[in-house]
């Protein structure tokens, strides 16, 4: 599907190379990664092998040097082969980006700045050389991801370091990545009460002596991103595994909150990949079978219905994607709250058109409507920008200007 603005040439190219992936390899593994809750181990290689995992990793560092705008299209044509691997790619990619480009953008000292390049570098050199996997672990199964808490899991500096107690749910990448970024809250002497703005984010190797994995996975949809629960008991993080220095991480997410928008994208390709399997479907080009329900005016209602909601939810998408940048201001972050809340109901709401659609014979479990179904219904409960969270937040930037109370 085309974007507005059209992507640059670099950009068409890596579009094209996912997208050629994704046909020849990822789309027909999508079924076992689900059907067997396992990760896509296979299309990690083919990701490794083709430089895409240095995707958000500058250029100088070796890496392709997406920015933001960049990831979202790649990770959008992503999820449209396969969305499990869309949204563990994002996972890792995210630490690429908020180490990168995004940390580019947030004012920090001079030695806060010579102290984070130098320490990302490191990062870096582990994942294009040593093909390193990091994952994002974020949530705790409270209001901290959220934004309105400090993190439960906590770092007490020790000489060299911290030490991280605490623990993470729904960790994507669980048991595949070598590395978890994690977010925590720093902890001082004297210090009464825990504070967001000390929120650390720090790199925890998995060969981590008081690290663990706990926890089955079984779940409705996104079943081979095999989130289960982290651990923490006394885990020595070493001061060179800062992915973003002391206190940078509190001062990024309120000046860019864009950094939070990279789930979506592989919503857009969920919602995208249902609109194209219907159209196919009822042109009779699925799996042979003469198929041909073109004619029907009640079919053909259903099937522009279907696309006024993908070009609405596309649209949002390509504008706030365009325009992106730190320190928002009012308008804007209500319009990417509103692209985010769109893209994760509308993709869900899509795939519940499509199978009503195509019919009954659609459900089988040998089309990928069911699994389309499933993986979207999970996009509106993903912290921090949960469904009710984006309408809280537009209602009320929508009916509050900035300093003003009742």
């Amino acid at each position: 599907m085309d974007t507005w603005p059209p992507p640059t040439d670099e950009q068409a190219e890596l579009i094209d190379l996912v997208a050629r992936l994704g046909r020849e390899r990822f789309e027909p593994r999508a079924r076992r990664w689900d059907r067997d809750a396992i990760f896509p181990t296979d299309n990690y290689d083919d990701l490794r092998a083709a430089g895409l995992l240095a995707l958000c990793i500058p250029k100088e560092h070796g890496g392709l040097g997406a920015d933001l705008r960049t990831y979202c299209l790649v990770a959008a044509e992503l999820g449209r082969w396969c969305a499990t691997t869309a949204l563990t790619f994002n996972m890792h990619s995210s630490a690429m980006l908020w180490s990168g480009p995004l940390a580019d953008e947030v004012e920090m000292t001079p030695p806060e700045r010579a102290g984070h390049n130098e320490r990302r570098a490191r990062h870096y050199c582990r994942v294009v050389d040593q093909a390193a996997l990091y994952a994002q672990p974020f949530s705790e199964g409270a209001t901290s991801a959220s934004g309105r808490d400090p993190f439960g899991t906590t770092a007490t500096p020790v000489e060299g370091g911290w030490l991280v107690n605490g623990r993470k749910v729904f960790a994507s990448l669980s048991g595949a990545a070598t590395h978890y970024g994690v977010l925590c809250t720093e902890t001082g002497a004297g210090q009464e009460e825990l504070d967001p703005r000390n929120t650390l984010y720090v790199a925890v190797p998995a060969d981590s002596p008081g690290f663990a994995i706990t926890g089955e996975w079984d779940p409705l949809g996104m079943r081979g991103t095999v989130s289960r629960t982290l651990e923490f008991h006394d885990v020595f993080v070493p001061d060179g595994e800062q992915l973003l220095p002391r206190g940078v991480y509190f001062r990024a997410a309120i000046e860019g909150p864009y950094m939070f928008f990279t789930l979506a994208p592989t919503y857009v390709g969920l919602a995208t990949a249902s609109d194209e399997f219907t159209v196919d479907y009822l042109r009779g080009e699925v799996d042979g079978e003469a198929r041909v329900r073109r004619s029907s005016p009640t079919k053909q209602l259903a099937v522009a219905e279907m696309r006024i909601k993908l070009e609405q939810l596309r649209s949002l998408f390509d504008r706030v994607i365009a325009e992106a940048h730190v320190s928002p201001g009012r308008d804007e972050r209500i319009r990417m709250l509103a692209a985010n809340y769109t893209i994760m109901e509308g993709a869900n709401d899509l795939c519940r058109l499509a199978i009503r659609t195509c019919g009954g014979h659609s459900i089988q479990r040998r089309f990928p409507l069911e699994r389309y179904y499933r993986d979207s219904r999970c996009g509106s409960l993903m912290l921090p920008f949960t469904a009710e969270i984006c309408l809280e937040r537009i209602g009320r930037d929508a009916l509050y200007q900035p300093g003003e109370r009742d």
